[in-house]
């Protein structure tokens, strides 16, 4: 098959070009053309040279994905760019592999910072809260008063106060967060991860137990919330998730209230 030019076999020569040979410890020596040469990049993704080279120029077939693994490892490619790979290889990005992380940039924190009338959180896949802004502590809950782990969503809201603060709303409430919470955790590929939460819950609560054993799955992007604030009263939120670019493991989730009435008595309150 005479070599054809795809653009899998631009991007992996691409990548290959920008790398530096000593940095790897291979010998500098002569070299045509810049970068690591193809048998160097084979070696490091532990494949043939020949294989490899049939990848650049577009022979051979599809490759495997422990082939693109080893490659975007060998290349050492970022996350994007190793999704990128995927998408070139396959026509779509790569299982998700999730990264248990509780911190956000401080670019992050500003977005949240910048909405001085909106509460807004930042969940990870297992529904810890990792950030806040004033809004969200003054209507939502003041989660700088929690641990880590009490700042959970679920924990707090299938706790006695959780149930209180929704009132006649709870359980359906709790059905939709059960089942937005099940997609979250699946599409960061946190299944494992959130396996021990599920059972601290489900033992906690027979409610979670059985909402739990339905397998209901449900996206949350954006729906309505009713709070019963100890100042404010009863209080109706509109609310939009956002899932953080280059993070799969984050949601942005920000309020706004339902109606005008709300809007002033709220603002009110934060000013």
């Amino acid at each position: 098959m005479p070599p054809q030019d795809t653009p899998l076999g631009r991007f992996l020569r691409d990548r290959r070009t920008r790398l530096d040979p000593v940095s790897f410890g291979f010998p500098l020596g002569r070299r045509r053309t810049p970068g690591l040469r193809r048998e160097e990049v084979a070696l490091r993704a532990n494949i043939s040279p020949a294989w490899y080279t049939w990848l650049e120029q577009g022979r051979g077939g599809t490759p495997s994905v422990d082939v693109i693994e080893r490659l975007a490892k060998g290349l050492m490619l970022t996350e994007p760019e190793r999704e990128h790979l995927h998408v070139l290889a396959f026509g779509h990005p790569p299982e998700p592999r999730f990264h248990a992380r509780h911190e956000i940039t401080p670019r992050l924190q500003r977005v949240l910072d910048a909405m001085p009338l909106s509460p807004a959180i930042i969940l990870n896949a297992t529904w810890d809260v990792l950030a806040w802004n004033r809004a969200a502590a003054m209507i939502l809950t003041d989660y700088g008063l929690l641990s880590l782990r009490a700042r959970n969503v679920l924990r707090l809201v299938f706790s006695e106060r959780g149930q209180r603060r929704n009132g006649e709303d709870w359980h359906s409430l709790a059905r939709y967060l059960v089942a937005a919470f099940r997609a979250d955790a699946t599409r960061a590929g946190a299944s494992a991860e959130v396996a021990p939460l599920v059972e601290e819950l489900s033992a906690l609560s027979p409610v979670f137990a059985g909402l739990w054993a339905e397998n209901a799955v449900i996206g949350h992007g954006d729906g309505s919330k009713r709070l019963h604030h100890e100042q404010l009263g009863r209080i109706e939120m509109d609310f939009a998730s956002f899932t953080v670019e280059g993070r799969r493991d984050l949601t942005m989730m920000v309020y706004t209230p339902a109606t005008e009435a709300d809007a002033e008595r709220i603002g009110r309150y934060l000013a």
